[in-house]
């Protein structure tokens, strides 16, 4: 079959899971012709998607390039790959790219808070939106975390735009797979809160990481940049607030101790004691920081005041999966961090709590490695942890890169957590804080981490029982 073009703007959607079907409910809504494909022969929604979308061909199966040449514009989902060959030969054909986040700020005329990063991004992002609705504005949270961003503004407008809404502000997690496919954001203020190995399956490597993620300076009003972290600053004109964990200089935000107290400063005004603060951990203070360096961008523009939003903070509880204190058993306190999917996760993770723990970590990690190198957990691990306990698919390639570290490998977590659970001492804690994805196991990192709470909560019943 010849394909040609039409003379109408022709849009292919490559994806059919969450990001994929918002786009292609935001096109549907805007009366625009658009198609859908995915790689899956037969996807489990394929139904369901047809029954929605009558008006569009629905191609399954390897993308082709002579198809996807054929359209004008290819929406592509945050999970696919620009390298695919496909799409790069509809690049070469000429073809437009675009993704959600894309279209997204091409009908927003609110500011936008655009929050990315190797780890911290999910809860600076609810952080950020707590503290912006709880100084009376109305903030939006989404992207990468909780509803796409073009769910959104689904019911602001019916141009799809927000025009006349009554949104103050987006707030959005933004994965460096969106921002691939997104130009010239021109969020109100951006940042990329740290850099660290992941997704090296993805990307050539850190160079190449590190280019998808600064995409989100582009066009930025403010920058926020984390002073411990070379791979956050940028060499844009944007005007540019810092953090970090040492003592802040004038306008900046860092900590200083006041007996023997961790104390947040703004330049040399006291702002929160680490005692008020719900989560724990010097990454943890860390993610703080960096929220109030990004509220502050926006309060002129809002109308608002920075200490309006501390109260937020001090009633912040932390999200499920992320060094979520679970319970304690016998004197020994027990972590849920499943959503450290990376090594720089779990190292944040590690040093965060060994620094304020009275005895050594018990640390249950494994999973699919994702191309990673687990260098870099060596001397936290010499450190701070009594042993780590390695499941899953590739735990004896994790073990070879911790040389010189105490560990076990296992075939289950079950297996992992018993062991940790018979050996750890009071005043000891168990971390689950994988440092990889968990598909070898696991639907995902909330299916692996609700896990681990039941393996926490049934040994508790035992205890106590």
């Amino acid at each position: 079959m010849t394909l040609t073009k039409t003379s109408t703007t022709k849009r292919m959607i490559i994806g059919l899971g969450m990001s994929g079907l918002s786009c292609a409910r935001f096109c549907q809504r805007r009366g625009w012709s658009f198609d859908l494909c995915d790689s899956r022969d037969n996807p489990a929604n394929l139904d369901a998607v047809q029954q929605e979308f009558t008006e569009s061909e629905i191609f399954c199966g390897a993308l082709g390039g002579e198809l996807l040449s054929h359209y004008d514009e290819l929406i592509v989902s945050p999970g696919v790959a620009l390298a695919e060959t496909a799409i790069q030969q509809a690049i070469q054909a000429g073809v437009k790219i675009s993704g959600d986040i894309q279209l997204f700020k091409e009908f927003v005329t609110k500011p936008v808070v655009a929050i990315t990063g190797s780890n911290g991004k999910s809860t600076v992002t609810s952080l950020v939106g707590d503290m912006l609705n709880g100084c009376g504005v109305k903030a939006l949270v989404g992207g990468n975390i909780g509803l796409p961003a073009l769910d959104l503004i689904a019911d602001v407008a019916a141009d799809g735009s927000d025009k006349g809404s009554d949104v103050d502000i987006y707030v959005l997690e933004l994965s460096s797979f969106q921002l691939e496919t997104t130009t010239q954001l021109n969020a109100a203020v951006a940042t990329i809160l740290n850099l660290s190995e992941d997704h090296m399956d993805r990307y050539s490597g850190m160079e190449d990481y590190l280019v998808a993620k600064q995409r989100i300076f582009a066009g930025a009003s403010v920058v926020v940049e984390n002073k411990d972290d070379e791979a956050t600053k940028t060499d844009s004109d944007s005007s540019a607030v810092r953090f970090g964990l040492k003592a802040p200089e004038t306008d900046e935000f860092g900590l200083r101790q006041v007996d023997g107290q961790d104390w947040i400063y703004f330049g040399s005004q006291p702002l929160l004691s680490a005692d008020e603060i719900k989560i724990k951990g010097q990454h943890n203070l860390a993610n703080v920081m960096s929220a109030l360096a990004l509220v502050q961008a926006v309060a002129p523009q809002l109308n608002i005041q920075l200490a309006d939003s501390f109260a937020a903070i001090k009633s912040f509880a932390g999200l499920a999966h992320r060094c979520q204190w679970v319970a304690d058993i016998n004197g020994v306190a027990c972590y849920n961090d499943s959503k450290g999917t990376n090594v720089g996760s779990t190292l944040a993770a590690i040093n965060g709590l060994g620094a304020s723990s009275k005895g050594k970590i018990w640390l249950l990690a494994g999973g699919v490695d994702k191309d990673q190198s687990f260098a870099e957990l060596v001397q936290p691990c010499q450190k701070y942890v009594a042993e780590t306990l390695l499941f899953g698919r590739d735990a004896l390639n994790i073990q070879k890169d911790l040389v010189d570290c105490q560990t076990q490998t296992f075939t289950t977590m079950d297996q992992a957590w018993k062991y940790a659970l018979e050996n750890a001492n009071t005043d000891d804690l168990i971390l689950l804080s994988p440092a990889c994805a968990s598909f070898d196991q696991f639907k995902n990192f909330a299916v692996r981490g609700e896990y681990f709470r039941q393996l926490v909560n049934d040994s508790q019943e035992v205890a106590h029982g």
